[in-house]
């Protein structure tokens, strides 16, 4: 399975806020044995948001789209995946309903907050996802998320964006293993065993060096076995520090 990660949002492109959801989704999605393809951050440009998702769901299994949810006038990720797919937006009673509880819930416990600023949500315009979609009811805020087809919608908030994906990640899977293993030994002298193995066991291998720790090894295949084998084989031409015959390497 090929899944890619489109996170919007202009606040990440100019570095005020850090894109951990793309990192977080990722390690998700590849501990289920799926393959990243893509991750890119776009700004919250209606136009740009519909382009990548029009053509990334026709040449992927799954699109995951983070960011842009929710009804204020920089929020038109729903909009775009909407205009991708020919769709207009649309209000489900049933997360109407939990946008207005939500936001009662918020006026019972801030009374001061919102007498002192005057809040008047939109519910509708929070509610509002892409006819046809499957909602994501969010049970760490307000902002719904949605399914249409074989793109992912979830809020920008971390915790709304896990809470939703953890209601889906059952639908995320492939055969895709790897092994980390660590090594002192410098990467330049690592580049005739890295291409062996590769070739030997079908196997993709990637370094990683680090300037004060032990370098990362980490072995990538769709076959277990093949996997084990070129760990293995590695411990006996590479100064592994963990797992000199493959049994103690760290499986992701």
């Amino acid at each position: 399975m090929e899944v890619v990660i489109l996170t919007v949002g202009d606040e990440v492109l100019a570095g005020d806020t850090t894109n951990t959801n793309a990192t977080w989704l990722a390690k998700q999605v590849t501990d289920r044995g799926a393959t990243v393809a893509r991750i890119l951050t776009v700004p919250d440009d209606c136009a740009v948001i519909e382009r990548v998702v029009r053509e990334w769901s026709a040449a992927f299994d799954a699109v995951i789209v983070t960011g842009g949810l929710g009804g204020t006038p920089d929020d038109v990720t729903a909009d775009a995946i909407a205009d991708a797919f020919g769709r207009d937006l649309a209000v489900d009673p049933t997360v109407r309903e939990d946008v207005l509880e939500t936001v009662a819930a918020y006026r019972e416990a801030n009374p001061e907050t919102i007498e002192a600023h005057d809040v008047d949500i939109d519910v509708d315009a929070w509610a509002a996802l892409p006819a046809g979609s499957r909602p994501l009811i969010n049970p760490e805020g307000l902002c719904p998320g949605c399914v249409l087809e074989n793109v992912y919608a979830f809020p920008g908030v971390p915790a709304e964006m896990r809470a939703l994906f953890e209601q889906v990640a059952g639908e995320f899977g492939g055969d895709t293993v790897s092994m980390t293993l660590h090594t002192p030994q410098p990467e330049g002298s690592m580049v005739d065993a890295l291409t062996t193995v590769r070739e030997q066991f079908d196997v993709t291998v990637g370094s990683y060096p680090s300037g004060t720790e032990l370098n990362r090894l980490k072995i990538t295949g769709t076959d277990a076995d093949a996997v084990e084998r070129a760990a293995r084989w590695l411990g006996e031409h590479v100064a592994i520090t963990d797992a000199p015959d493959g049994a103690a390497a760290e499986r992701d």
